[in-house]
């Protein structure tokens, strides 16, 4: 693998098309199908780097050290999600950065159909994404999208997304303040305001884990209305009425330049107004039950990948 990348990056002047940016916190029991599934990738000319956010586990500490020379290992204290990605990016050689959390996978073709994608693309264009096959303690398929309109009340981008390292600086790197999550929606928010926006390959290609005890169910969803709130006092002008009235109509219009939207706006006014009128506690707790019975309750439709493998998650 390493000998495939070298011969990659010395057809390209030694520097990477792509840099994979992956945090890990404890996470050394999922780097080997992670690397698994980036050996397995098509296209070949890219780096990994793997930035160790404080791991305190000596599993985790011993896998990272036992890693190939030419994956790159940034140490630093524990400072977050956000802090990880960014120093990661800042330390990118490529133009082009990948985020993947170190417990989620992509299937092989990813970057052989983003990379041409993203490079094609005009320059409004940050990211390239894709619909994800869940696993781990959830099943089946979530289409994901980019929808300026839509992104003003959920998140439908995933965190791995093939991205401009240029937008990133553009837009300033992700809130390092935000520690309990949503700082991928909160990041991409910024790039939206900033006039850009993605595109996605309908082909579910990230593996995405899911656990009943990750930062989605254990702290972003508890903490809902509080951080949505920090979001929407961040990017006030967006969430004003006639604004947002704007961006349904335009991101509706069917020129092109968004995905198709899954919020309507009766649910979009519904949400909004349920934030402002319900203590966060009870509209934290309606968003986690409802995240629990979509995701951990078996009622997404069975998916088996037709392109992919998607190894079980231990």
């Amino acid at each position: 693998m390493a000998a495939e990348r070298q011969t990659a990056m010395m057809e390209t002047g030694g520097h990477p098309a792509v840099s994979v940016v992956v945090p890990c916190f404890n996470g050394g029991a999922f780097l080997p199908q992670l690397l698994d599934s980036l050996a397995r990738q098509t296209y070949r000319d890219f780096e990994i780097i793997i930035v160790d956010d404080g791991s305190t586990d000596p599993a985790t500490r011993q896998a990272l050290a036992a890693l190939d020379p030419s994956i790159r290992v940034i140490r630093q204290n524990n400072k977050g999600l956000s802090a990880a990605r960014n120093t990661g990016i800042a330390q990118a050689y490529a133009d082009l950065v990948l985020p993947l959390d170190c417990d989620d996978m992509f299937a092989p073709p990813f970057l052989a159909e983003a990379v041409p994608m993203l490079l094609a693309a005009p320059a409004d264009v940050a990211m390239v994404l894709c619909h994800k096959v869940l696993s781990g303690a959830a099943g089946g398929l979530l289409e994901r999208h980019f929808n300026r309109f839509d992104l003003l009340f959920a998140n439908p981008v995933p965190s791995g997304i093939l991205l401009r390292k240029s937008c990133w600086q553009e837009a300033g790197g992700y809130d390092e303040t935000m520690r309990d999550g949503y700082e991928d929606w909160e990041f991409y928010l910024r790039l939206m305001r900033l006039g850009y926006r993605g595109v996605t390959i309908p082909e579910p290609y990230l593996i995405y884990n899911v656990s009943s005890q990750g930062m989605l169910f254990n702290q972003s969803s508890g903490k809902h209305a509080a951080i949505w709130r920090v979001i929407r006092r961040k990017h006030a002008p967006a969430y004003r009425p006639l604004a947002m009235w704007r961006l349904w109509r335009a991101s509706r219009d069917g020129s092109g330049r968004d995905d198709p939207g899954h919020v309507s706006l009766l649910r979009a006014i519904v949400a909004y107004l349920m934030a402002v009128v319900l203590p966060d506690r009870f509209f934290s707790m309606l968003i986690a039950l409802r995240r629990r019975r979509l995701l951990l309750g078996g009622h997404r439709p069975a998916y088996t990948p037709h392109k992919i493998e998607a190894p079980p998650v231990t």
